[in-house]
């Protein structure tokens, strides 16, 4: 069970800073006036664990506030992955 905590662990602090790396990527090629990342894609990487990176990425340098999509978006995201993780650690750990 440790290798398994551990892997996750190590798996979120990646795809977090993926995540992170990728919306500040977007932040910059807006202010020049550059190819944008898809919107879909930074969806995506927030589906696949960088939600909460996103998130407070977005809060801080202030890039995809005025989107709802984003702004409704992600915290639904967060909500239901904190829920899958605390059905998974019942089940894992209370049964």
């Amino acid at each position: 069970m440790d290798k398994l905590y551990s892997a996750a662990l190590i798996y979120l602090g990646a795809i977090s800073l993926v995540t992170f790396s990728v919306t500040a990527l977007d932040k910059i090629f807006a202010k020049r006036n550059m190819r944008r990342v898809p919107e879909a894609t930074l969806l995506t990487l927030a589906l696949f664990g960088g939600a909460v990176s996103e998130y407070i990425t977005m809060r801080l340098i202030r890039h995809k506030t005025l989107h709802k999509r984003f702004m409704v978006g992600l915290p639904v995201i967060i909500a239901l992955q904190a829920a899958a993780a605390g059905a998974a650690a019942y089940f894992t750990f209370f049964r």
